[in-house]
């Protein structure tokens, strides 16, 4: 699996070939579907690959689905075989831009940006817009950002004696740490 998520990154990349591209396989993706009063709907993936070039603002991150992990087992287990189906799914993917990024004006204040781009998960492309911050340290570029996304819109079927223990708006979050390559 991780082989599958690795090639399709080195796919995404092809364009990146002779750009300043800076990248993570450690890159931070949570998301939250909680609804007050019933259980917390939390998972994260912790080697979210992406890679950013830095000459032109182009993103790309791909996230084995398998990897999110929950509180507990059995909610992992219900989201990859009846929600995410990552057995035939088995990754999610995001390519887009920075809106207006320039490397040259990244300090080590952090600076709000849009990214705008299409997000592939449960086999549905859908175009998302994200806030993000960046800011550059340590010769390295850090940004975090997040945006709701909803199931529906993904064709993820919440069968009805949940549904009003899933919220209908996922607040999705990541957190990358790139480095140059």
């Amino acid at each position: 699996m991780k082989k599958l998520a690795l090639l399709s990154v080195l796919l995404l990349s092809a364009g990146y070939a002779s750009a300043q591209k800076y990248s993570s396989k450690t890159g931070k993706v949570t998301f939250e579907a909680s609804v007050p009063l019933f259980d917390d709907i939390f998972a994260q993936d912790d080697n979210n690959i992406v890679i950013l070039n830095a000459d032109n603002g182009e993103m790309a991150s791909v996230s084995t689905v398998k990897n999110f992990h929950f509180k507990t087992k059995l909610m992992e287990e219900h989201f990859n075989e009846s929600y995410a189906e990552s057995a035939k799914y088995p990754k999610t993917t995001f390519k887009g831009k920075i809106v207006n990024f320039d490397k040259t004006k990244l300090t080590t204040s952090p600076q709000k940006y849009t990214v705008q781009g299409t997000l592939n998960f449960h086999g549905v492309d859908k175009a998302v817009t994200s806030s993000a911050t960046l800011y550059a340290k340590d010769g390295k570029i850090y940004m975090q950002g997040g945006f709701v996304a909803r199931p529906v819109d993904y064709k993820v079927t919440i069968p009805k004696m949940v549904t009003k223990k899933v919220a209908e708006n996922v607040n999705i979050e990541y957190n990358y740490v790139m480095i140059k390559q």
